[in-house]
């Protein structure tokens, strides 16, 4: 385990309904929530979390299926990881530190996990911020070519016949550094410590195969709640910060604001100078921005 977050994140791990939940908390003030995308752990947070632990009480978890959280075994549906019961999670993870009510910012798959729980638990959630993505449905709903290419991974994950879990888990350390490196943009080198960390998680297989899960469920099961709450008009209604890299394939290909009106009601936000790894390629400015934005929303 690496040192990059200071003493004072402590550890613990959280039941949320027989699924462990690792976190680490910090900080003083209203809490604030914070999810990682794929594929890696709360470490994505590293430069963050300690600057937002001055004016929050700052949760850091490992989402079902990654990191040091559990693992459950998945269905023919991919029920078990749905963004519905990876939200449901995170909501009793909050429960459990005493919070009903609080703030979210989710990073990649950690932004669709918090989308979902705010449409799902409006009354928990006060503000969202999601960086770098636009709805899943919204991609599914307007994919091309483009996107087939940029991002080849969503259709290798859904992969069926254990495919991809093998090709991975034949050299999960070139996968991670591959991934990661291809989507990189100036600013803010990776940090070593950190990368040997997502090496270490994502090299148990049991990680490799809910993780797979985890899109596999997003090409189904996702798009069918998605689709429902489309249909019945249902919108975010906390305020949501929309932060997006304008070298990424979000920023180049979407019209990142205007996509995200047509499913919240309060939206604002703006591109930073970097591709996909939002908090680890421009911390300074997301620091400021997601600090600025969960003050104002308090």
């Amino acid at each position: 385990m690496t040192a990059l977050l200071p003493d004072s994140f402590t550890r613990r791990t959280v039941d949320a309904d027989g699924v462990r939940i690792a976190v680490r908390t910090a900080g003083e003030g209203p809490p604030l929530l914070l999810l990682h995308g794929y594929p890696q752990t709360h470490l994505i947070w590293h430069h963050l979390a300690p600057r937002l632990a001055a004016t929050h009480t700052v949760v850091l978890t490992d989402l079902r299926g990654y990191g040091d959280s559990d693992k459950p075994p998945s269905d023919a549906r991919h029920l078990p990881y749905a963004k519905r019961e990876m939200a449901r999670d995170q909501l009793l993870v909050m429960r459990a530190l005493g919070f009903e009510r609080f703030a979210v910012a989710g990073h990649d798959r950690g932004g669709r996990v918090a989308h979902r729980l705010t449409l799902d638990h409006p009354d928990a959630v006060r503000a969202l911020a999601v960086l770098d993505i636009v709805p899943t449905r919204h991609a599914y709903e307007h994919a091309d070519a483009d996107f087939a290419h940029g991002y080849y991974h969503w259709f290798f994950l859904t992969a069926g016949h254990g495919i991809p879990e093998r090709l991975i888990g034949n050299d999960p350390e070139f996968w991670i550094r591959s991934r990661m490196g291809a989507r990189h943009h100036g600013g803010t080198p990776y940090s070593e410590a950190a990368l040997r960390e997502y090496v270490r998680c994502f090299s148990d297989p049991a990680a490799i195969h809910a993780s797979c899960e985890d899109y596999r469920a997003a090409a189904s099961i996702d798009l069918v709640h998605d689709d429902a709450d489309f249909t019945a008009g249902r919108k975010v209604a906390a305020p949501l910060l929309a932060l997006w890299g304008e070298h990424s394939f979000v920023g180049r290909h979407y019209d990142v604001l205007g996509v995200w009106r047509g499913y919240a009601h309060d939206v604002r936000g703006e591109a930073l100078p970097c591709d996909h790894y939002v908090p680890e390629e421009a911390p300074d400015r997301t620091a400021a921005l997601l600090g600025e934005f969960f003050r104002g929303t308090g």
